[in-house]
């Protein structure tokens, strides 16, 4: 791998101040072509000579086409909409930022968690009703001693794990590969073993959803695995909304065969004014949007230069695209 000179970088991040002085100093010594955005003029050139292009949004065709191209990072978490057949030709990576946001997300996820198993809305109805209790309430159950299923088990997984586990649940995780339970997870399943899914939600009181959208993972909860959460479990998606069949969740909503969900994201977004989930029972909504980290830009940051690091010196990168994670949906 040769190093950062005379490296050519085309970049359409908006870094400023320290934020951007890190970047450019952690490419000293390469050429750095600055766009507001792919569409700018002059753009199309100076790709044609650029080796790196570092992103703030999705690369289109004409960049991952780009045939000088040895390294695309975007500067966002999920990479599904990168994740096409093109990302994956010789000599070429493709890396993001995953991670930058794990704690807050896993914070959301909890959030949920505990709104759901508390029926908060019930009791905030109550409130602004004037109201003293809600029918049901002294069977409610808090989240100690419960059990959290994890499916994904990235920078968010791992941090929510962490969280879960300080409430004093028992937590299961679900991942690709099999490897040695990181802090906080109690069992780990893998993705070549089907049964290990169907075991996870089954025994799981809160499933929540942090793994990337792919073609495998397209639909990966649907009837079968609904009936598995059963009418006693709750169903959290910080992921991307195609990893749930949301015909089949609406459904196990209405007729109750789940006790709730919390939704973060959907398979169209907005969500539609007329989408029958705005209305199921004990489903609380967020429109992707997750309150941010400290200086979310610095840890973005501390990423890309990172990899650059790597890049010059020939090691991994982080957070990069594999062809597990193609998806053409």
């Amino acid at each position: 791998m040769r190093g950062i000179d005379p490296l050519t970088v085309i970049t359409t991040l908006r870094y400023e101040g320290d934020h951007w002085r890190r970047v450019a100093e952690a490419l000293d010594g390469a050429e750095i072509m600055r766009f507001d955005s792919p569409d700018a003029p002059g753009f199309p050139e100076a790709l044609g000579r650029a080796d790196v292009a570092i992103l703030a949004k999705d690369p289109d065709e004409r960049i991952l086409g780009a045939p000088n191209l040895r390294w695309i990072h975007i500067d966002h978490a999920g990479l599904n909409r990168a994740a096409r057949p093109e990302a994956f030709r010789p000599g070429l990576t493709v890396t993001g930022s995953a991670g930058r946001s794990a704690p807050v997300l896993a914070e959301h996820a909890m959030f949920f968690a505990l709104a759901l198993a508390y029926r908060y809305p019930a009791f905030l109805d109550a409130q602004r009703a004037h109201r003293w209790g809600v029918p049901g309430q002294d069977d409610l159950r808090g989240l100690y001693g419960r059990t959290m299923g994890i499916l994904g088990l990235g920078n968010t997984g791992q941090e929510l794990a962490l969280r879960a586990k300080a409430f004093g649940m028992r937590v299961l995780a679900y991942r690709r590969t099999l490897a040695p339970p990181p802090p906080g997870v109690d069992q780990l399943f893998a993705a070549d073993d089907r049964e290990g899914l169907e075991t996870l939600l089954d025994q799981s009181d809160i499933v929540v959803l942090v793994l990337g959208l792919s073609d495998k993972t397209h639909h990966l909860i649907g009837e079968r695995e609904l009936d598995l959460i059963g009418p006693k479990g709750y169903l959290v998606n910080m992921a991307r909304g195609p990893v749930v069949n949301e015909a089949e969740l609406v459904r196990a909503l209405q007729n109750g065969r789940i006790a709730g969900a919390g939704l973060d994201t959907f398979e169209v977004e907005p969500l539609p004014q007329d989408s029958p989930l705005w209305d199921a029972p004990n489903t609380l909504i967020t429109p992707h949007v997750t309150p941010q980290v400290p200086d979310r830009t610095g840890r973005s940051a501390d990423i890309i230069c990172n990899n650059i690091r790597r890049f010059v010196t020939g090691e991994p990168l982080l957070n990069r695209l594999t062809r597990a994670d193609v998806y053409s949906g």
